[in-house]
């Protein structure tokens, strides 16, 4: 007699605990909520960096090649001034906390 009601109550629990616990349980999807709010934020700043990386793309590319940019990279690359120029370490001034 006592068999069925206490099965009755085992699964019970058993079914109430993963509803909260289980791998789509209540908490999970809390969880999972949240990871999906963070991803969703990392996402749009990389959609955002990408923009910016594909704006800079198109700057070098040969049909819209813009002159000052293609002689800013050189210079920086090569590390090249002409005799007239002088050059401003900027690095040298932040690392001393100037």
């Amino acid at each position: 007699m006592l068999i069925v009601p206490a099965a009755s109550v085992a699964m019970l629990g058993y079914f109430a605990y993963h509803s909260f616990n289980g791998d789509y349980g209540i908490w999970s999807r809390e969880r999972m909520e949240a990871e999906a709010v963070r991803l969703e934020a990392e996402l749009a700043a990389l959609q955002k960096e990408r923009k910016a990386l594909a704006f800079r793309a198109d700057l070098l590319r040969s049909e819209s090649l813009d002159p000052d940019m293609v002689d800013e990279r050189a210079r920086r690359n090569l590390n090249v001034l002409h005799p007239d120029e002088l050059m401003i370490d900027m690095g040298a001034l932040q690392q001393d906390g100037r």
